[in-house]
């Protein structure tokens, strides 16, 4: 007997949106369940104060695949946002990415062989194979950079000392010998007019939707309503963490309104010393060059994950990965369902690269 729907798509982000998008296109029925109360994952965008504020998180969309940015730019308008964070060490200002501004900040150097010495001198201190992060920190960019804007920010952000964590969380840190205030090196770089809604209202345009949804709760009976299910969520709970939990980072955001135009003059503030218990600053109106009266300021905090909490940041060590693998075979085995996106891949993803892998699993799904 034919199905009522072609696929049921479990999770409402940016993967199930991108297949929903192409499944639709080509004819298909899609039933969408979202466990929260509006789609977009954590692209969504809520509205205070008429300035589209990040529910969760910054999210600045940059690429160098223009298939991916082709994409998005049929389905709205993109912005010229340019990602340039700043640092607050103890209320000293440090341009991010590690640049020529910081580093003329840091030790009054003016020419890029000045800065390239006075790093070279700090990571010389640092020998054989870095066995921790702050090792690894200090052989890439030296102690001074270390210790003012790596070290509280990292320790703060996976809730213990750099020393007790694995090298490979940071295998790069990004430096740059010129005046280039610029985060991200992709060609393209913006984001949507507006916020991030109306892209997602494109992408699931045509498809049936149910909000409040857990598909776990029921998912015999939401997986006899579709010849196939497209699994996004975390692959434990769709075994019913037969195995044990995975593990993740979370995060906690505090809105303010200020009474003000202009609280701090850029989007994102980085706060790098140990003592301040937020990780940064989000000035929203900045991402789409408001000019409102009033600003909305999100300071956001690091968080243990307890069960519930929304998954932010994978953990993947060694014990965690093993872990996955295990969930990773019984998923392989399910006859009728495919699986993408962060959560059920279990690692973090840039929005471009969700997209470009929902593009490859369409290609996969119909043979292109």
């Amino acid at each position: 007997m034919k199905k009522m729907y072609d696929y049921v798509i479990v999770g409402g982000g940016l993967f199930g949106g991108v297949f929903a998008w192409h499944a639709t296109k080509r004819g298909k029925r899609c039933l969408v369940l979202e466990k929260r109360a509006q789609l977009g994952g954590n692209l969504y965008c809520e509205t205070i104060e008429e300035i589209p504020v990040h529910r969760y998180g910054a999210h600045i969309f940059h690429t160098s695949d223009q298939k991916v940015w082709d994409f998005v730019t049929q389905l709205v308008e993109f912005n010229r946002f340019t990602n340039s964070p700043m640092a607050n060490f103890h209320g000293e200002m440090y341009n991010m990415p590690f640049n020529m501004n910081t580093f003329s900040r840091l030790w009054g150097v003016r020419t890029p062989d000045e800065a390239r010495e006075m790093i070279e001198k700090q990571r010389g201190c640092q020998e054989g194979e870095p066995a921790n992060l702050e090792e690894q920190a200090i052989r890439l960019v030296g102690t001074d950079i270390y210790q003012k804007l790596v070290k509280g920010y990292t320790e703060k952000q996976w809730g213990r000392d750099c020393r007790e964590l694995p090298a490979f969380i940071i295998r790069r840190l990004p430096v740059r010998f010129t005046y280039d205030n610029n985060y991200f090196n992709d060609k393209y770089q913006g984001i949507p007019v507006g916020g991030y809604n109306g892209l997602i209202k494109a992408l699931f345009e045509g498809c049936d939707v149910r909000l409040n949804t857990d598909f776990n709760e029921d998912r015999e009976a939401y997986r006899a309503m579709g010849e196939k299910v497209l699994y996004t969520g975390t692959l434990d709970s769709l075994y019913d963490k037969r195995f044990g939990a995975l593990e993740y980072r979370s995060l906690r955001f505090e809105d303010q309104v200020l009474d003000t135009e202009n609280y701090q003059g850029v989007a994102v503030v980085n706060y790098t010393d140990r003592e301040t218990p937020f990780t940064r600053i989000i000035e929203h109106k900045h991402f789409d060059f408001g000019a409102q009266p009033k600003t909305v300021i999100t300071r956001e905090y690091p968080a243990e994950w307890q069960e519930g909490d929304e998954p932010y940041y994978p953990v993947n060590d060694e014990k965690n990965q093993k872990l996955y693998r295990k969930y990773q075979e019984l998923a392989e085995a399910e006859t009728d369902m495919l699986f993408g996106g962060r959560l059920a891949e279990y690692r973090y993803y840039d929005m471009d690269k969700v997209i470009a892998s929902a593009f490859r699993l369409v290609e996969k799904e119909w043979q292109e």
